[in-house]
């Protein structure tokens, strides 16, 4: 009997076809889960894997804030369907935005207008543990623990599979129709493909010097439905961007994130964690913790480079090899867009396999073509404003560029008091709409008319939340 010839309407059962994704974060767990209809997936990951929402050595990130953004929860849903209500049922909240969101943005204080978009509120631990649990519950995905990727097999015209060493010193072959290097900042797969003779991609840095610094709290007794409050810098001061961020997160903590750039970085030092909190842009974030009980130590994070590679450029790209979310790009954390980037890479995997089948020729290319979709879009609107703090380095933008960045700059002081425009700008940060309805009609003859609204004074707290926090900022 002769094989089956792949085609758009393959399943995993009866095809024989096998992939491998490199790294069991949530970027190659969900590539699996994009996968798992069209091949026996086994995922490679280095570290031991916990059973629950605890923290584990390979993502170091995992302990500052996290924002997922309705565009990348949308995206996580069609992956796996009911993953929402699975990470609500762990303890994660569902946000309305900007109804729960106190903010101040670099033009004023958001008005917490009804819901227009949301965000799913928990620590990164419980996202990722939700997800692996769901998807290990199924067929077709298997996870190879404490296991090393030594390099690919095959050549700079089609990767075949990868060469592997497990925990008890073996080294083995798994051959596969696709090999996904989802292996995050850490990953290596620039180097397999350089040995392979692969040309190198295009890449892209912009560095502003930020260093990242978080500490959880214990939340006061009735907060359970307190909004995220944000303070966010000002890319037009002359000084350094510092921001602070408190996300409420499940089991009654807040996780609060400071940052700033350089000259301004907070340190690990406990005794100055309120203190920068308090001067930043408004105090308001600083004065929430101030009599609150630190449950950890302060943990600092200085690699935060955004830093993009365009394989979707390289002329000849191998079939049988794709690259998804941070082994791609890596964004300032700031704006929280690397989970919701990954997921609508992975949905945009699936997309292309389930058109064209798993081995078709090209396919590799189309699929890295369609991850670039939302990463372009990620990374115009974190280095769009990075680039603009004092002693960012990277390349400046051009004359198209600034002007855009100057009707954006306008847009945004309308969106503070025009609820249109801001439903817009909106839609466009949480990835749920694309750039483009920045400049709708409707959109560029409000941004030209203005605001509706004068702006806001002080942060939006309701009476009731100033109550229940000694000392909420007025």
């Amino acid at each position: 009997m002769s094989e089956p010839v792949s085609g758009p309407h393959d399943t995993a059962a009866g095809t024989g076809r096998r992939a491998v994704v490199v790294g069991a974060g949530l970027a190659g767990l969900l590539a699996a889960a994009a996968l798992r209809d069209h091949a026996e997936v086994t995922v490679v990951e280095r570290d031991a894997l916990p059973e629950g929402p605890e923290a584990r050595k390979g993502v170091p990130q995992a302990r500052h804030a996290h924002l997922l953004w309705s565009g990348g929860a949308r995206a996580m849903e069609e992956l796996l369907p009911g993953v929402t209500e699975a990470w609500l049922a762990a303890g994660a909240r569902r946000i309305p935005l900007p109804t729960g969101l106190v903010s101040l943005s670099a033009q004023g204080w958001v008005r917490r207008w009804p819901e227009m978009q949301f965000m799913i509120a928990c620590s990164r631990d419980l996202l990722e543990s939700v997800v692996r649990a769901r998807l290990l519950a199924g067929p077709r995905v298997s996870v190879l623990e404490r296991t090393e990727i030594l390099g690919l097999t095959g050549d700079a015209s089609r990767v075949t599979g990868v060469r592997v060493r497990m925990a008890d010193g073996e080294e083995r072959l798994l051959p596969a129709d696709l090999v996904v290097d989802a292996a995050g900042r850490g990953s290596r797969g620039t180097a397999w493909l350089d040995a392979m003779g692969v040309p190198p991609a295009p890449m892209e840095e912009v560095d502003s010097g930020l260093v990242y610094a978080s500490r959880i709290f214990r939340a006061p007794e009735g907060t359970e439905e307190y909004p995220v409050v944000n303070v966010q810098p000002n890319a037009e001061d002359p000084v350094p961007a510092q921001s602070a961020t408190l996300v409420p997160v499940e089991g009654g903590r807040w996780l609060v994130t400071l940052s700033g750039t350089r000259g301004g970085q907070p340190t690990a030092k406990a005794e100055e964690f309120v203190e920068f909190a308090r001067n930043v842009r408004h105090p308001v974030v600083g004065e929430l913790i101030s009599a609150a009980e630190p449950l950890t130590d302060v943990v600092v994070t200085r690699s935060t480079i955004n830093r993009r590679r365009y394989f979707e450029k390289v002329s000849r790209w191998p079939d049988g090899f794709v690259a998804i979310g941070d082994a791609v790009a890596t964004y300032n954390p700031i704006y929280g867009h690397g989970m919701s980037v990954a997921a609508q890479g992975a949905l945009g995997l699936r997309e292309k396999v389930a058109e064209h089948g798993i081995t078709a020729p090209g396919l590799a290319r189309r699929i890295q073509r369609a991850v670039a979709v939302p990463v372009t879009l990620a990374w115009e609107l974190a280095t769009g404003t990075d680039i603009r703090y004092p002693e960012a380095i990277g390349k400046r933008p051009n004359a198209v560029q600034r002007l855009f960045g100057l009707y954006v700059q306008r847009l945004m002081r309308t969106a503070v008091g025009r609820p249109l425009v801001f439903r817009a700008f909106l839609g466009v940060i949480t990835l749920s709409a694309p750039a483009a309805a920045l400049v709708r009609p409707e959109v560029v003859l409000a941004v030209l008319r203005g605001p509706v609204k004068d702006p806001l004074t002080g942060p939006p707290l309701t009476d009731r939340e100033r109550e229940i926090v000694p000392g909420a900022a007025r």
